[in-house]
């Protein structure tokens, strides 16, 4: 375990390594970046991921790329989505687990409550994208003003909210627009019966209360500044996700690089003199309740101030009602959410008229495609 001393410094040449301007304790960025420049401040965090995954997914590599499109396997006409729900230990949670390598940003694992799915092509067998929704996070100031949440209508009804921590199309299907489609289907009916199937009847943990297994309402957060799937995302008078506005920039991510190793195991083994606080219910066994608790408990230990979780990117917010009273229901104000009724096929069909179909006329550049380009460790050709 390094000492007090060179955990200091090896937190700060990590900051300083990724692009973080490091001065009188505080880091800051440059006050405009590019998309390009958001994706280099998070390739160390995402080559972490990429490193640790190495051993358990790339002997799968060969059979994964298959299941990938190359751009002639794609016919815009003949696309037939599917959501498919994966299972533990599943082929379809190897491929889920490889395509959340490719993204932008690194991908977490959802808090708590988790669902996975991918969305398969029919057509070809291939994959669109892949959807997975966890717990919220607890303080979230423009989604609570949104929603008009208090204190208590809050703790009483979060249970019904979900949030996307991973949501996406990838290539060639992405070049036809279809994160949009992506976007949809995670507010269809499929969703929603998977949350019921997997929640209902449960006893809640810290309060042992059986609570309605309604999912209400869906969160996400852009990877790169404000985002261009959900934006403008209305078709025939229906709204599927609209913007609700940003994150105040807290997070975890740059502390990575085996940087955060470092800090777990230093405060593992620390013995607080005298203790410090922590928001963990006992209930919830033993070790630390997220990662922000070990930054946090982390900084305080080798005299660095708290406000270097701040790392200042602000990421938009995006929220999809589910029914008609979603808020209504959030806000305690009525026991009935008036549920959308949202199949897979009607959302295809709108999806596949307002965008694909056009995009597809106008814009050829997907059936250049070659999959071997998306491999992560075989060499490519």
């Amino acid at each position: 375990m390094r000492d007090r001393e060179s955990l200091r410094e090896l937190i700060l040449e990590g900051l300083q390594r990724q692009g973080f301007a490091v001065c009188k304790k505080r880091i800051s960025l440059p006050r405009t970046l590019s998309k390009e420049e958001y994706r280099q401040l998070h390739h160390v965090a995402v080559e972490k991921k990429r490193i640790l995954a190495r051993p358990k997914l790339q002997r799968h590599e060969s059979w994964l790329i298959e299941r990938i499109a190359n751009g002639g396997d794609v016919v815009p006409e003949r696309i037939s989505p599917e959501l498919i729900q994966v299972r533990q230990n599943s082929k379809e949670e190897l491929l889920f687990r490889y395509v959340s390598l490719h993204w932008s940003i690194p991908v977490s694992s959802g808090y708590g409550r988790r669902l996975r799915f991918i969305v398969i092509d029919r057509s070809n067998d291939k994959l669109i994208g892949i959807i997975g929704i966890g717990d919220p996070v607890f303080s979230l100031k423009d989604r609570d003003s949104w929603i008009g949440w208090d204190n208590h209508a809050k703790r009483e009804r979060m249970y019904h909210v979900m949030d996307a921590f991973v949501l996406g199309a990838i290539p060639p299907y992405s070049q036809l627009l279809c994160g949009k489609l992506v976007a949809m289907l995670a507010t269809s009916n499929v969703i929603r019966e998977a949350f019921v199937r997997r929640y209902s009847r449960r006893t809640t943990l810290i309060r042992g209360v059986v609570r309605p297994a309604k999912l209400v309402l869906l969160t996400t957060t852009s990877a790169l500044g404000r985002s261009s799937v959900y934006n403008r995302l209305r078709c025939d008078g229906m709204t599927y996700w609209q913007s609700i506005g940003f994150t105040q920039g807290y997070g975890e991510f740059h502390f990575s690089d085996g940087v955060y190793d470092a800090m777990r195991e230093y405060v593992a083994n620390s013995h607080d003199d005298p203790p410090q606080p922590t928001a963990k219910h006992d209930k919830w066994g033993s070790g630390f309740r997220n990662r922000r608790e070990v930054v946090r408990k982390c900084l305080m230990a080798v005299g660095l101030p708290n406000e270097m979780n701040k790392h200042g990117i602000q990421r938009e917010i995006f929220a999809a009602s589910l029914g008609a009273q979603s808020l209504e229901y959030l806000r305690g104000e009525t026991s009935y959410p008036q549920l959308y009724d949202r199949s897979v096929a009607h959302l295809w069909e709108v999806f596949r008229d307002r965008w694909l179909l056009p995009r597809a006329e106008r814009d050829l550049s997907y059936r250049d495609f070659d999959h071997k380009t998306y491999m992560l460790w075989r060499q490519k050709v």
